[in-house]
Formats: C-alpha cells, sequence, structure tokens
C-alpha cells in the first residue's frame, strides 16, 4: 500500500515537473516570437553599424520653434519645443554632418538632433535641450555611428538596439528554454530509470 502511494507521489511530481519544462519551453518561444517582431527588424533596419569618432563644430538651439512628431502626424502630437542641431565633423570621411539622438530621431524630426518624450512642463524640456546643447559644447570629441555604405549622410550619437543589446534579448528566452528542455530530459531519464527498475 505505502509501495503504491510512493510510485502515485513520484508520477504526480513528475507530472508537474514535466508541465513546468513544458511550459518554460512555450514561454521561451513566444518571447523569440515577440523580439522577432519587435526588435530584431529595427536592428537590421538601421544602416548606422559602423562606430567612429565624431567632433562638435557647432550646437545651436532654435527657439520658439514648431517641430512636428514626425510626419503625418495629427494635430495633437504636434508640440512646440526648442529645436536643437548638433552640427559635427565626420573623423571617417571629414564631412560636416548632422548628428542625432537616435534613428528614432530622424523618423519623427529631421530638423532636430534631440527630439523630446511629450511634456506639459515646457520649462523642463528648454532646460533638459540647453543641458544637452552643454555638454556638446563642453564634451568637444565623443564615439558617434555612421552609415559605411553611403546611403545616410548624417550619423547617430547611440544605437537604439545595439549587438549587446540583441543579445542581451536573447539571453533570457534562450536561459528559459535551456532550463525548460532540462527539466523534461530529466524527468525522462527519471522515468526511463523507474521503468528500467521495476523490470528488474
Amino acid at each position: 500500500m505505502l509501495g503504491k502511494k510512493l510510485v502515485t507521489a513520484q508520477k504526480r511530481g513528475e507530472t508537474r515537473a514535466l508541465c513546468l519544462g513544458l511550459g518554460m519551453v512555450a514561454c521561451s518561444m513566444m518571447m523569440y516570437f515577440f523580439i522577432g517582431i519587435t526588435i530584431v527588424p529595427f536592428y537590421t533596419k538601421s544602416v548606422w553599424t559602423t562606430e567612429t569618432m565624431c567632433k562638435v563644430l557647432k550646437a545651436n538651439i532654435k527657439d520658439k520653434v514648431l517641430c512636428p512628431d514626425g510626419e503625418g502626424s495629427e494635430d495633437k502630437d504636434i508640440f512646440p519645443y526648442p529645436c536643437l542641431q548638433v552640427w559635427v565633423n565626420l573623423t571617417a570621411s571629414g564631412q560636416e554632418v548632422m548628428l542625432y539622438q537616435t534613428e528614432d530621431t530622424l523618423e519623427r524630426n529631421p530638423k532636430c538632433s534631440y527630439v523630446p518624450g511629450k511634456s506639459e512642463n515646457s520649462k523642463e524640456v528648454k532646460a533638459r535641450i540647453e543641458t544637452i546643447a552643454s555638454n556638446f559644447k563642453k564634451y568637444q570629441t565623443f564615439p558617434c555611428y555612421y552609415d559605411p555604405g553611403g546611403t545616410q549622410p548624417n550619423v547617430i550619437l547611440s544605437r537604439l538596439y545595439p549587438p549587446k543589446g540583441l543579445l542581451f534579448a536573447f539571453l533570457w528566452p534562450t536561459l528559459l528554454f535551456t532550463g525548460g528542455c532540462l527539466i523534461i530530459v530529466l524527468v525522462k531519464i527519471s522515468q526511463y530509470v523507474s521503468v528500467l527498475s521495476a523490470w528488474q
């Protein structure tokens, strides 16, 4: 009687562990799919892949300029903010080009180097942009990214999804998938050993 109870408890534990392993594998597959349709397209679409050094030539703030939040935006997405324009000397080619914060900045507003988030407090936005401009004037030389193919003449300060960020995004689903597979393998080994012991 006690042996039957132990076998039943063991089977329940194996079933739960097997469900846990399968659930982990399923969750990791969903995470892979989500990363594949969100982060990977932005990474592959970016042409600013080569890092070089940029030297600031001028950083101007055009105050009281209405900058749209992306072309074709509705009226509610248009708000005024100081337009910061940073021009740099590209070390790789020696050209004078405009600097943007990220790839998204160029898409949202090609006239400005920095596009702030929507904020009701215009004073905070103005102070932030002035701080950014002063930092560019203070730190004249810094690393930036340019398009080696020449399709984009401008440069960006940082990539939205650099290679390290992409690898980090794939790290967690990979660990989840590996852990789930390991649990399933251990359960199968335990079941095989149990059947082998019973047969003997």
